[in-house]
């Protein structure tokens, strides 16, 4: 009598026998099918040839022979069974397969024109789903014998970059659309814009000479804002930031579907500020009460007053901060695609360019080809979420060396890919900053009153320049470039428009 086999090693049997049987996914009919398709009418391949690569077939024959055709048809030769024999003569692979009779039956085994491009797409998904089962053995192998110098998370982009490339390989979206699909788009914004209050065809910062000159922030537009430390670049663009997620406005379109009227969820990625800084610079903004007070606690009952009754009325502002540190662009992506996904977004913000950090293992030789992947990455992702990317950068010390402090293009830090890569180039400029720095010192020899003399006039000029600041657009793909008056409130850190230059000119 054969003894009971227990339940639970047949159970394990079976399961095992299942693992070692389990192929990675594929189509051999279909990839036949498909070449078949191109060898009997070569008009099946303007179908596939935009997202189709030879790689993509899992039989590496089926992958030369798809490239072979594809040499052939870009030449404008005819490629068939009879033309492509001479450049299989000599493969191992074909002539296994049965030689040229392998090439005819294909040509016999053909799908429709029609059909084609259904068959490539198929051969497409399984190609991507044998790379996310290679993409997963790599992270887990890598999580199993990680390098001493690398970290989980570090392990965690590396992951996050490599499924970001295999989305963006072949992807059927895209290529031409007619020019009058764009015109109508074009139309439909301008429309749009004519009956928002303000007349902007783009995102608003609230400053309004800034709105002028710019027409607001433009979706898919990748913004570089600016200065050298102590200008307000953070203070202007957490602003901005404020303004549009203040204004957040939900209507119906014309398709009685909800959609954003104004004003917009934000996200800000702040890689030199936490959280709770910058959040204390927008209380201190809208409470009119000085940051350093509420950093300190020195506030009387009013200012505590106003502090929290502001604190109530901002919680409920969509403005999402994330302040991890030496975040890297593939991780910054990946969040902001994220939270498109789950909150929808209208404009993204990050400070500053310089501390992001490149992609996974990517090290370039040089940080000037370290910043050309990030200004990349940034303009990518701002085309890829169709929203306005307002990034902060840092100048470099020519300005000191100067006698007029106004920044130029030239300072830039690593300025050859930022100004490339930017559809706006904005510099934000403090006279007042650079004077009080400068007050005048007695000259060997000088008279009493000539060093009074220059002494009233610096404290004169210092008066005239009190609160007054500069916004100075020195590239604009779209528009003018110049020069916007603004003011701004030291304690406070806020930004604000001159006074009687409170709205925009309405459309004639």
């Amino acid at each position: 009598m054969e003894p009971k086999q227990d339940n639970g090693n047949v159970a394990r049997l079976r399961e095992e026998e299942r693992l070692v049987f389990r192929q990675p996914p594929h189509n051999l009919e279909a990839e036949q099918a498909l070449l078949g398709a191109v060898l009997v009418n070569n008009l099946a391949y303007n179908r596939v040839s935009d997202f189709l690569r030879p790689e993509h077939f899992v039989d590496p024959l089926h992958g030369r022979i798809y490239d072979a055709m594809s040499r052939l048809i870009e030449r404008n030769q005819i490629a068939s069974p009879v033309t492509l024999k001479p450049y299989f003569e000599q493969d191992e692979g074909l002539l296994q397969a049965g030689g040229f009779v392998y090439l005819a039956r294909l040509a016999t085994q053909s799908a429709g024109i029609i059909n084609a491009a259904d068959y490539a797409r198929l051969v497409h998904d399984l190609y991507l789903r044998r790379e996310l089962i290679d993409i997963g053995e790599q992270t887990v192998n890598g999580a199993f014998q990680a390098e001493v110098d690398q970290s989980a998370t570090d392990q965690i982009e590396i992951a996050e970059k490599r499924l970001f490339d295999l989305a963006q390989t072949g992807q059927v979206e895209g290529g031409f659309i007619p020019f009058q699909r764009a015109v109508t788009e074009a139309i439909s914004m301008a429309e749009a814009a004519f009956k928002r209050e303000g007349k902007l065809t783009g995102v608003a910062t609230g400053l309004y000479p800034l709105d002028r000159l710019l027409g607001g922030l433009h979706k898919s537009d990748l913004i570089i804002l600016a200065g050298r430390p102590g200008m307000g670049k953070t203070a202007l663009a957490t602003n901005i930031a404020f303004h549009v997620a203040n204004s957040y406005t939900e209507g119906v379109d014309e398709n009685g579907q909800r959609a954003v009227i104004d004003g917009g969820n934000v996200g800000f990625f702040s890689l030199e500020m936490s959280s709770e800084q910058l959040a204390t610079r927008v209380l201190a903004e809208q409470a009119e009460v000085s940051s350093e007070k509420i950093r300190r606690g020195e506030l009387n009952a009013q200012d505590f007053h106003n502090v929290v009754e502001t604190s109530a009325r901002l919680e409920r502002i969509p403005l999402f901060i994330d302040d991890t540190p030496a975040l890297t662009i593939a991780a910054l992506r990946t969040r902001a695609r994220r939270l498109m996904r789950q909150h929808g977004l209208q404009m993204l913000v990050v400070d500053y360019l310089q501390l992001l950090q490149p992609s996974g293992n990517s090290r370039q030789e040089n940080r000037v080809q370290e910043i050309s992947e990030i200004t990349r990455g940034l303009k990518t992702l701002a085309k890829e979420l169709n929203v306005p990317v307002l990034a902060l950068s840092q100048l470099s010390r020519a300005v000191e060396q100067r006698e007029d402090k106004r920044p130029q293009l030239s300072d830039l830090r690593e300025s050859g890919s930022i100004e490339q890569d930017a559809d706006v180039v904005m510099f934000v400029y403090r006279e007042e900053y650079y004077h009080k720095q400068r007050p005048p010192q007695q000259r060997d020899d000088e008279p009493m009153d000539k060093f009074h003399d220059r002494m009233d006039k610096w404290m004169q000029h210092g008066e005239e320049i009190y609160g007054q600041a500069e916004a100075i657009v020195a590239k604009q793909r779209h528009g003018p470039t110049g020069s916007v008056k603004l003011k701004f409130d030291g304690p406070t850190t806020r930004f604000s428009s001159p006074e009687g230059d409170e709205q925009l000119p309405q459309s004639q």
